[in-house]
């Protein structure tokens, strides 16, 4: 691109071909001739020079217009952006208001809550303390209740006809009518006085409580519950099951479901829910049978039976009775009873007689001692539950016995006779009549 200045002197030569630069140039016409063409040239080598650096200056334009179309673009976009990022941030102030807002409110119901909870612990607290004051008056009554009961009851309990069991030998019995009503009557056989008139005798029997032939375990259970509950209060407790042979004593008390699984598993049960009130126990059992007048241990070795001495120990001073040299386990669960009842099961002498094809021939007895510790009270409880399964009584005419057999028939009914007189001396109340 020409510069102002050589266009000027350019424009000035051509209009005077007279000036000094030409006149002083005069001398050679071929120079002279060929001056104007250069100038041409370099005129038309200029034009081109300004035409592309027009056409460079118009790219120049339309790039330098486009780059201010493109920034005017992205600053339109910018703001618009700025402007969503201003409603975003109001959008976020209300919500953080919002949010404090909540936190105040959540704040103030946590602290409510709190309180809550520490009214609910105190009232627990006191709730607490009013179950164990009340745990301790539910003892005293409770045995109250069983010593205005008598603290000697008597239950009867009818079994069903066995397939074994003679067609006729079946008793007439008339069974109490209503639960208040414990009154039992056998019908004897018919007789014939001397006016020929034929008569039934009518034997009545009064008990605490009968149980139908149709009642299970379960209903008998039931009924002596409360004597297991007095055990744990810390009372000396005796359940027997007395009967003829094969009455099915020994069902009662050691079956499955019988007396003494029950009884473990209550006191098992009752143990855990007295833990809240503060109540820990401890549980120790023994397995024993007299036999012939001598005991056995039914925990301790099988070959040691009929062998090794016993004796029974009153301490006047505590009122405790021990048995020398008895094993004594500790039942920490009822999985462990049941084994401990297997072993005793397994060791106890049964033997065959004509009376009962599976008679059991020896008094057995399960003592479980009791005992229980309240560390927030203080209190401490001792008690025993002894629960006896007693040999069949049999007459010496019926059962044809002879021998050894013979010998085990007249100790069982000495010692059931022993016991009915230790009984009566109880029930008239005297002072160390038994």
């Amino acid at each position: 691109m020409f510069s102002d200045e050589k266009k000027e002197r350019l424009r000035k030569l051509v209009k005077n071909p007279s000036s000094p630069y030409n006149q002083g140039h005069s001398d050679s016409n071929d120079v002279e001739v060929s001056r104007p063409g250069e100038e041409t040239q370099a005129l038309e080598s200029t034009s081109h020079t300004i035409q592309g650096d027009l056409e460079q200056a118009k790219l120049d334009l339309t790039r330098e217009r486009k780059l201010n179309h493109d920034l005017q673009s992205e600053l339109s976009g910018a703001k618009d952006y700025s402007l969503s990022l201003e409603s975003s941030m109001r959008s976020l102030y209300a919500r953080i208001n919002t949010l404090e807002s909540d936190y105040r409110t959540q704040s103030q119901a946590f602290a409510d809550s709190e309180q809550r909870t520490e009214d609910a612990i105190k009232q627990v607290a006191e709730a607490n303390n009013k179950l164990r004051i009340e745990e301790s008056l539910r003892r005293t009554l409770h045995n109250q209740v069983q010593e205005l009961k008598g603290s000697i009851r008597v239950f009867c309990r009818v079994r069903l006809l066995l397939q074994t069991d003679p067609v006729n030998g079946a008793a007439s019995i008339n069974f109490p009518d209503s639960q208040g009503n414990s009154k039992l009557e056998v019908l004897g056989p018919e007789e014939k006085n001397s006016l020929g008139t034929v008569r039934s005798k009518t034997y009545a029997f009064t008990f605490d409580h009968v149980f139908h032939s149709k009642s299970q375990n379960a209903d008998v259970f039931e009924e002596i519950s409360q004597f297991i509950q007095s055990a744990l209060d810390g009372y000396n407790v005796c359940i027997f099951c007395y009967g003829q042979t094969g009455a099915g004593k020994t069902y009662t008390m050691s079956s499955e479901d019988g007396m003494i699984p029950r009884a473990v598993h209550q006191i098992y049960d009752t143990t855990q829910a007295l833990e809240e009130k503060g109540w820990k126990y401890s549980m120790e059992g023994s397995f024993i049978e007299v036999y012939n007048e001598n005991i056995n241990d039914l925990l301790g070795k099988a070959d040691d039976l009929d062998k090794k001495k016993h004796e029974i120990r009153h301490d006047m001073k505590k009122c405790k009775t021990n048995i020398t040299g008895i094993t004594t386990v500790r039942l920490d669960s009822p999985t462990r009873v049941e084994s401990t009842l297997r072993q005793a099961t397994t060791n106890r002498s049964v033997a065959a007689t004509k009376a009962n094809e599976r008679s059991s021939r020896s008094h057995s007895v399960f003592i479980l001692k009791l005992t229980g510790d309240n560390h927030i009270t203080g209190e401490k409880s001792e008690g025993t539950l002894n629960l006896v399964d007693l040999a069949g009584s049999e007459r010496l005419s019926d059962n044809c016995s002879t021998g050894e057999r013979l010998k085990e028939t007249q100790n069982i009914n000495k010692s059931l006779s022993c016991l009915g007189d230790v009984i009566g001396a109880l029930g008239q109340g005297k002072e160390g009549g038994h």
